[in-house]
């Protein structure tokens, strides 16, 4: 590898490293200061940054993003109890939006938005209605599904901020220019 081939691939990982490190900080802000309480814990949008941060960068780096941003602030916020979660369903949240092409806002991502929707309700509801019920109960599992409307919500305003985010981003080029 040429000396200008690896200062190349540095400073790839460098803006890669640069942008996890941004998308951290904005998920933990949206989802930590920018919320809704709700009966088991808040509604936020932060899960748009996820949504973002998985259509620009490749998916080990937008998974740590959302886990780094999601795990703070359920650890700074006082809702530590739903960290381990957390870290578990943010970064899978990456795995179904995609970075290729030139362009954030695509169908695939659009779609993508479905299944994010199903993680989120059946993730935290079944963390809350088993491991936060310390056991296999089914009153607790579907005591916890009736959180639902508030995790429709959540993706709802996540989904808002992802698509304006995105065409905004995508109306600059953003893609094309940063050379992710």
């Amino acid at each position: 590898m040429s000396h200008s081939t690896a200062a190349s691939q540095r400073a790839l990982k460098v803006r890669r490293l640069t942008l996890t490190g941004m998308f951290s900080a904005l998920i933990f802000v949206f989802t930590a200061y920018i919320h809704v309480p709700t009966g088991a814990g808040y509604t936020h949008a932060g899960d748009g940054l996820i949504y973002l941060a998985a259509s620009i960068l490749p998916f080990h780096y937008a998974a740590a993003a959302g886990a780094i941003g999601g795990g703070l602030a359920d650890g700074l916020s006082g809702f530590v109890v739903w960290l381990p979660a957390t870290v578990v369903i943010k970064p899978i949240t990456a795995l179904f939006f995609s970075n290729k092409g030139e362009k954030i806002i695509t169908v695939r991502n659009i779609l993508a938005i479905l299944p994010s929707l199903i993680l989120c309700i059946v993730g935290y509801s079944l963390y809350e209605g088993i491991v936060m019920a310390r056991g296999f109960s089914t009153g607790a599992i579907i005591a916890a599904f009736s959180q639902t409307p508030a995790y429709m919500v959540q993706v709802g305003a996540s989904s808002v901020l992802y698509i304006a985010a995105g065409i905004a981003l995508d109306r600059v080029g953003f893609k094309k220019n940063v050379h992710i």
